[in-house]
């Protein structure tokens, strides 16, 4: 009885680190007007639409800039840097999210595979 009891114990904290694990690898960035986010800063054509909560580079290798939501439409929030002439649409659900443990905060994604912000590998969203 007491040996089942263990066993039960072990799979509840296997399966609640394995939760938290795909909880820090969201497709979708919860974002609000006035969130500040780190953005790809290429420019309007630019198809890699990274943001991550972590400074760094971008999955096309470009530095990103610091920039705030200024509205929220459907699946698109548009961001406003203060180099930027106006603001600019980035998708906010993922076709990739950084591959990091659960203990990293980039919280990045992508609509192409590359690196995140911290260095590792995007992996294809689920």
């Amino acid at each position: 009885m007491r040996k089942s009891s263990y066993i039960l114990i072990g799979m509840a904290v296997v399966l609640s680190l394995a939760a938290v694990s795909y909880a820090g690898q969201s497709k979708m960035m919860d974002l609000k007007v006035g969130d500040e986010v780190h953005a790809c800063n290429c420019g309007i054509d630019c198809k890699c639409n990274t943001m991550a909560n972590k400074a760094g580079n971008c999955t096309c290798d470009a530095p990103m800039v610091k920039a705030r939501v200024t509205r929220i439409e459907g699946d698109t929030a548009y961001l406003k840097a203060d180099n930027w002439k106006e603001e600019r649409p980035f998708k906010t659900v993922g076709k990739y999210v950084c591959a990091c443990e659960p203990t990293c905060s980039c919280n990045a994604i992508s609509q192409n595979p590359g690196k995140c912000p911290c260095g590792n590998e995007m992996i294809k969203a689920k």
